[in-house]
C-alpha cells in the first residue's frame, strides 16, 4: 500500500525496499543512495517524472559511491531487472567522473595560507573554529592553517591539528604543524603572531628582550623569503606588541610597510567593556573609544568621540542615533582613577577568548572593511600625523576600505599631546635597544 505524504520535506535512503509510489504534496524531496544501486535509479526515474509533472516539487539528489555507503549506512540492496543493473552501472560510472572533476577543479583552488606563529598559545584554540567557519575572509575563500611553534609544543599543535580537523569545516581545506625551520611562513598569505615574551626564572629584563629581538629577526627574514609580498600580518601578545611590530619590518624590506601592523584591539574592546558594565548596557553597543600609543606599555584610552547607542537617556532617537559617552558618564572620579587601571589589567589575565575575537574582528575589517563611520585602534607605522615623531609603531584610530587601512585625520589631540609624547618617547627609548639587540643576533 503506498504511502501518501503531506509533509515538506522527506529524504528517501535507497536500500532495496519499496519506495512510496504516491506523493500528494511535496515542496522538497531528497533523495539519497549507492550510485550503483537500481532501486535509486528507479526512484531517480520517478522523481524526474514527478518534477516535471507537479509545479511545486523539488529534488535534490545525493549519490554516494558504494564503498563509501556501506561506511556509513551498513545497507546493501538486492539487484532487480538487468535493465536497472544496467543504469546503475551507468550512474556508477557518473558518479566517478564526477568525483574525479570535482577533485580536479579543486585541486586548481589555491586555499588561502594561514600561518600562526606561537600556536600553542590559548588564543589560537578559539581561533581555529572562527577563522574556519569563513566569517573572516568570506564564505567563498577556502583556507589552509598552518600552526606554528617550537619543538617543545610539537606534542599540543597536533592536538590542535586533530581537533581542528574533526570539526570538519567545509572551507578548512588543510590544517598542518610546523616547526620553526626554513620553511616557516611559506606562501603565507595572513600572518599571526602570537609570541609574548616574559623574563624566565632567572632570565633578566635585557635578556628577555634580547631573545625577543633575535624572534623577531628571524620571523621578518623567514617572512621576506617565503611570504607572498601581499602578505598581511599582524602582531598581537600582551607584551612589546609595538616593538615586536617594529622589528619584524625592519626584516620585511620587500613587503608593503602597511601589511605589518600591531594589534591594539584587545585594550579597545577591554576599555569598551568596562564603560558598558558601568552603563549597564551590551558592549556592542560602545563605539569609537580610541587606543593612543604603546599597546603593552604607556598608552591613553581617549573617549572624547565615543558614543553609545540605545542608551535608555531622556533624549531617544533611530537606530543610528547616539549619545556622546562622556555625556552619560557622570562618575568623573571612576574614569579618572579605576577606569584605566581596570582596563589594562588584561595584561594580567589574559583571555584567549577576547584575543581571538578581536584579531579576527580586525582580520574582518581588512578583508571585508570595517563598519561605515566606525573607527578601529591600530598599532602602524608613524608617517608623522598628530605631531607623532615618524617611524615607530603607533597605536591610533583607523578605519578599513577596499583592502587598506586609512588613518583617520580628523581627530583634535591638542588636549592629548603631553600623553602622545610620553607614549613616543617609551617607544622611540624601545625602538632604540630593540634595534641594538637586533644588530647584537
Amino acid at each position: 500500500m503506498p504511502r501518501r505524504l503531506g509533509c515538506r520535506g522527506v529524504m528517501l535512503l535507497s536500500n532495496g525496499r519499496d519506495l512510496p509510489l504516491y506523493i500528494d504534496f511535496m515542496a522538497k524531496f531528497v533523495l539519497a543512495g549507492r550510485a550503483d544501486c537500481p532501486y535509486y535509479a528507479k526512484a531517480e526515474a520517478l522523481a524526474d517524472f514527478l518534477k516535471e509533472s507537479l509545479d511545486n516539487f523539488r529534488i535534490h539528489k545525493i549519490t554516494q559511491h558504494p564503498d563509501d555507503w556501506e561506511h556509513y549506512y551498513g545497507i546493501t540492496p538486492d539487484m532487480i531487472s538487468g535493465k536497472m543493473k544496467i543504469i546503475a552501472s551507468e550512474n556508477l560510472k557518473t558518479h566517478i567522473k564526477i568525483q574525479k572533476e570535482q577533485k580536479e577543479f579543486q585541486s586548481l583552488i589555491k586555499p588561502f595560507q594561514v600561518w600562526i606563529s606561537s600556536a600553542s598559545e590559548p588564543a589560537c584554540y578559539n581561533l581555529i573554529p572562527i577563522l574556519a567557519s569563513g566569517k573572516v575572509f568570506g564564505m567563498s575563500i577556502e583556507i589552509s592553517i598552518n600552526l606554528l611553534d617550537n619543538d617543545d609544543n610539537m606534542e599540543v599543535l597536533q592536538g590542535l591539528m586533530m581537533e581542528a580537523q574533526d570539526l570538519a569545516f567545509p572551507l578548512l581545506r588543510n590544517v598542518s604543524v610546523h616547526s620553526i625551520s626554513d620553511e616557516a611562513f611559506l606562501k603565507a598569505d595572513v600572518i599571526i603572531v602570537l609570541d609574548d615574551f616574559f623574563p624566565r626564572m632567572g632570565q633578566t629584563h635585557r635578556e628577555c628582550k634580547k631573545q625577543m629581538a633575535k624572534q623577531c629577526k628571524k620571523y621578518g627574514e623567514l617572512i621576506e623569503r617565503n611570504a607572498n609580498r601581499e602578505v598581511k600580518v599582524i602582531v598581537a601578545g600582551r607584551t612589546f606588541v609595538n616593538l615586536k611590530t617594529f622589528l619584524i619590518l625592519q626584516h620585511v624590506p620587500s613587503i608593503e610597510k602597511y601589511n605589518v601592523v600591531a594589534l591594539a584591539s584587545e585594550l579597545e574592546w577591554k576599555a569598551k567593556a568596562q564603560l558598558a558594565r558601568k552603563l549597564g548596557m551590551s558592549a556592542a553597543e560602545v563605539k569609537d573609544v580610541i587606543v593612543w600609543g604603546n599597546i603593552s606599555g604607556m598608552s591613553h584610552l581617549d573617549l572624547k568621540i565615543a558614543k553609545v547607542y540605545k542608551y535608555d537617556g531622556a533624549i531617544w532617537g533611530p537606530g543610528n542615533f547616539s549619545h556622546p559617552m562622556l555625556d552619560v558618564i557622570y562618575d568623573r572620579k571612576w574614569l579618572m582613577e579605576d577606569y584605566f587601571s581596570e582596563c589594562i589589567l588584561w595584561r594580567q589575565h589574559h583571555s584567549g577568548m577576547l584575543a581571538a575575537h578581536t584579531m579576527a574582528s580586525v582580520l574582518n575589517y581588512w578583508f571585508q572593511d570595517s563598519p561605515p563611520g566606525e573607527l578601529v585602534s591600530l598599532g602602524v607605522i608613524s608617517e608623522g600625523q598628530f605631531g607623532i615623531p615618524k617611524e615607530i609603531i603607533f597605536s591610533m584610530p583607523v578605519t578599513f576600505q577596499e583592502g587598506k587601512w586609512k588613518v583617520f585625520s580628523e581627530m583634535d589631540t591638542k588636549d592629548i599631546q603631553e600623553n602622545l609624547a610620553k607614549a613616543a618617547s617609551e617607544l622611540i627609548t624601545e625602538k632604540t635597544t630593540g634595534l641594538a639587540f637586533s644588530l647584537e643576533t
